[in-house]
């Protein structure tokens, strides 16, 4: 490792591409984006609804456009549309020198599908259609959740050429069947005569909520085996999501499509904040520190990174047959994978739905306060 480096600039010469999980008017207002960008190596962002409801319940920076929006009576969900478009346009434009500089795997900006719409695979194609015209940027990305329905989602929005954030991803199986749809998903754009090489896409593996789960469940066994696998599942489960990773895109199906210019669909761990106080909080930083991947980190998580993160290099490779007898362990303690990873897909779209709810009363409240503040100037 080059000695002088700050430790994101390590992370970034290990081949880690940093994604910042937030995004808000304020930093696209203030310069803060630049400033990550040229001192904290950030290359990227990722949005969900929980960001846009936290971004508008907080500051002035919305107060123009929702008066503008209220004058016209717009509703709230075109409202909540017209919004979180205009931000992650906004910020396409700030990375777009990243984005060329990279040949498109950088510079991205992601924005989630209407998380009530994860079921429905016709409803999501069509809204992630809609929000791709909207944002209108090559660097946008649009956000599906890795549901059944949403794998057929997948494939027809890459056969459109549009590029993909395949996001809830915590089971090994599934992450093979995203895989999988993403590949269907080229192989449908190539048929179609779209250019594969400015097709992009990630598969997000989340990483401490598998850990929260299964911590929860080593402790009310509370043998000290069981105490011992506590915080390491996580990590784990990552570190073979890569080992599939490095398998699939081998595949001759896959080499075909490399052939043709198509990119490979790269694992981006997400949940990489540390929930329990007393682990390293940089855990799921360091310990997944690979080439051709990305880690997209709350700001808390980002500064603790630059701060005092201690990158060695690569932490994945090689560490297959350590994370089997993890998992293999966590399953002999009677903790079903199966049971654990369903559940939490399934918390994590209701997590997403309770939060666009919340964007939507956020929204309503603040239509509803600008109409009676223009009455009222009358």
């Amino acid at each position: 490792m080059t000695k002088n480096l700050t430790p994101t600039a390590a992370l970034s010469a290990t081949g880690v591409s940093i994604w910042l999980d937030d995004l808000s008017r304020e930093r696209i207002n203030s310069g803060g984006l630049q400033k990550l960008i040229a001192e904290k190596n950030v290359v990227g962002i990722t949005t969900n609804p929980t960001i846009f409801a936290s971004a508008l319940a907080q500051g002035e920076a919305y107060d123009a456009q929702v008066a503008e929006l209220a004058a016209v009576g717009t509703n709230v969900s075109d409202a909540v549309f017209e919004i979180t478009t205009d931000d992650v346009a906004a910020a396409s434009d700030i990375f777009r020198a990243v984005y060329d500089a990279t040949n498109g795997a950088d510079g991205r900006v992601s924005i989630e599908v209407e998380p009530g719409l994860a079921h429905d695979a016709t409803g999501t194609f069509e809204e992630a259609k809609r929000l791709w015209a909207k944002v209108n940027r090559p660097n946008a990305m649009i956000k599906i959740p890795a549901t059944i329905a949403g794998l057929e989602a997948i494939t027809n929005t890459i056969g459109e050429g549009i590029s993909v954030n395949v996001t809830l991803i915590f089971s090994l199986e599934r992450y093979r069947e995203v895989v999988n749809a993403y590949l269907s998903g080229l192989e449908k754009a190539k048929a179609a005569g779209h250019e594969l090489a400015g097709i992009h896409s990630v598969a997000s593996f989340f990483v401490s909520r598998v850990d929260t789960e299964i911590n929860t469940r080593l402790d009310a066994i509370g043998t000290e085996e069981a105490i011992a696998l506590k915080s390491k599942a996580g990590v784990a489960n990552a570190q073979l999501a890569y080992e599939v990773f490095q398998q699939v895109f081998a595949t001759e199906r896959a080499s075909v499509l490399l052939a043709a210019g198509a990119n490979r669909q790269r694992p981006l761990w997400a949940s990489t904040g540390v929930k329990d106080p007393n682990l390293p909080d940089t855990l799921y930083v360091t310990q997944l520190a690979v080439n051709d991947v990305v880690n997209t980190m709350p700001e808390k998580t980002l500064d603790a990174t630059f701060d005092h993160g201690v990158v060695t290099g690569d932490a994945v490779t090689g560490s297959y047959a350590a994370a089997n007898a993890v998992l293999d362990a966590v399953d002999a303690l009677g903790i079903s994978y199966d049971e654990v990873t369903a559940l939490l897909e399934r918390e994590g779209v209701e997590k997403f739905v309770t939060s666009w709810n919340e964007l939507l009363d956020t929204v309503s409240a603040a239509l509803e306060s600008a109409a009676k503040s223009t009455v009222a100037a009358e």
